[in-house]
């Protein structure tokens, strides 16, 4: 089975607002063909123009092969593995990391989907042995308000309706303070620690509580301080509290505060996590699976967390494909307790309600084991087609 061609849609919401924090607003969705019919689907969180661009430049000389150029009348029945190092080796001098390696994601997913429906078989199947029976999914909460008081209620009542839906974990984005804080607000860190505190209480203590504050404190003396004041909120983990290069300061973080440390939203490839788990002693890492270099580098990743007995809790913020990536990667990571998780009835985000038409379900607090061929996702073209500005 070889690749005949590989199309990228850019796709935007419409009134796309630059001052927020959410990459759900665009999207770039990849479709690998196959001489034999079969379509694969990927997706990956980044810039969707530079994601485009990486993919479809043209070759100039073999330290910066283009990517496309690279797939195009190549055989899938390769080890995924091979592939992928042809892609890294390939894009080097363009690449190695940030966006090409993104977009390697996006066409790394869609290969792993155009497998499984080859085979027969969910992804999953073929990335590893079952290691759970269902998949424990955690919803991912931001708020809303343009005074501290609606900052806070807003928090609540998603809180309130993600434990109706059967919700047994959420994480809450409590962004006053830092370069990521776009509530207008830049209130000082003990409000903060107020909003944490009201979500916990209105939670109840069963419920499984995370907090991620977005990069917001600019050293971790300054995180310590309030990182302390939380010692009895049984948090289940604080994500990315620093800045992301502060290594040094994650290793503190990890050996002083008084819930275990998350990050790695933003890495790509398993070099730049072993920087993360080796130096900054992250005791939580968050592959995105797209950003990270597809089900190929994740799947790299989360061995790297066994050896080194970390948990591994992806990050998704995009669509449905992003999800149920997410979901495969899961099924056969033992060390992975959760995974973020979307529903429609949990965002506003208008790509993440209409471009997948057959995605995950939760049902008594958890998402079946996907059943169906490949990614098992159905994407609604009307939506594609609609949301496609390039």
């Amino acid at each position: 089975m070889k690749i005949t061609d590989i199309e990228c849609h850019i796709l935007l919401v419409p009134d796309v607002r630059t001052d927020v924090t959410s990459s759900a607003q665009d999207n770039i969705v990849v479709l690998i063909h196959t001489d034999e019919g079969i379509t694969g689907i990927g997706e990956t969180d980044v810039n969707p123009w530079v994601a485009k661009a990486a993919i479809e430049s043209p070759s100039t000389h073999t330290m910066g092969l283009g990517l496309r150029e690279m797939l195009i009348g190549k055989s899938l029945e390769q080890p995924p593995e091979t592939i992928w190092e042809r892609l890294y080796t390939g894009s080097a001098m363009n690449g190695r990391r940030g966006a090409v390696i993104c977009a390697i994601g996006a066409l790394d997913m869609a290969m792993w989907d155009i497998r499984g429906k080859a085979a027969g078989k969910p992804c999953w199947k073929l990335l590893g042995s079952q290691a759970k029976e269902a998949i424990v999914p955690y919803a991912s909460l931001q708020p809303n308000g343009a005074s501290f008081e609606e900052y806070r209620d807003s928090l609540i009542e998603w809180l309130l309706k993600a434990r109706a839906l059967g919700f047994k974990a959420a994480k809450i984005e409590v962004t006053l303070t830092g370069p990521y804080n776009h509530s207008g607000l830049n209130e000082p860190d003990e409000r903060t620690t107020e909003v944490v505190v009201a979500c916990r209480e209105a939670a109840g203590d069963a419920f499984v509580l995370m907090v991620d504050v977005q990069y917001a404190w600019s050293d971790s003396d300054r995180a310590l301080r309030t990182l302390q004041e939380w010692k009895d909120l049984n948090i289940f983990f604080i994500e990315t509290p620093l800045q992301i290069d502060d290594l040094k300061g994650y290793a503190r973080l990890h050996r002083e505060a008084p819930m275990p440390i998350a990050a790695g939203e933003w890495q790509t490839t398993r070099f730049e996590f072993a920087d993360l788990m080796d130096v900054g002693l992250v005791d939580v890492a968050q592959p995105d699976i797209g950003r990270v270099g597809g089900l190929t580098e994740a799947r790299r990743v989360c061995q790297m967390a066994a050896e080194r007995g970390r948990k591994i809790v992806p990050h998704c913020w995009k669509t449905g494909i992003g999800i149920a990536a997410s979901a495969h990667l899961a099924a056969v990571t033992p060390h992975c307790p959760y995974i973020e998780f979307l529903p429609a009835e949990l965002c506003d985000s208008l790509l993440r309600k209409e471009l997948v038409a057959d995605e995950l379900k939760l049902k008594d607090g958890v998402i079946a084991l996907p059943e169906k061929p490949g990614l098992g996702i159905e994407l609604n073209w009307d939506a594609l087609r609609h949301y496609t500005v390039g």
